[in-house]
């Protein structure tokens, strides 16, 4: 079975109401004890159903997430061929800034 916090944030929330609700018969009748647990219930189902909203607006995200996952990845590789290209070209230009050597032997071979 999967847990569905669609389902039970409105469980929590009424839960939560009910307990404040509680709180205030619990303070009419001058029971500061059960009062003081109603208030603790009421923070915590109340903590729980703020935690249900975050999950289910997570799940809502996703294909987002996924999108910006898929453009990141595309980037990096357009990066990564980029960086290839600005190499080849300075192997290119450091090649034709190296001067040409001449062997001054063969220069005086060829005269003979």
């Amino acid at each position: 079975m999967t847990f569905r916090p669609a389902l039970w944030r409105p469980i929590a929330l009424t839960v939560t109401a009910l307990n404040l609700a509680g709180a205030g018969f619990a303070i009419a009748g001058a029971e500061p004890v059960h009062a003081s647990v109603h208030v603790a219930l009421a923070l915590a189902f109340g903590y729980w159903a703020h935690r249900l909203r975050g999950r289910g607006a997570r799940g809502e995200e996703s294909p987002r997430l996924e999108q910006l996952e898929a453009d990141f990845a595309e980037l990096r590789g357009e990066l990564g061929e980029a960086q290839e290209r600005i190499d080849f070209i300075e192997r290119v230009l450091a090649r034709e800034a190296e001067p040409r050597r001449v062997d001054p032997g063969a220069d005086q071979h060829d005269r003979r």
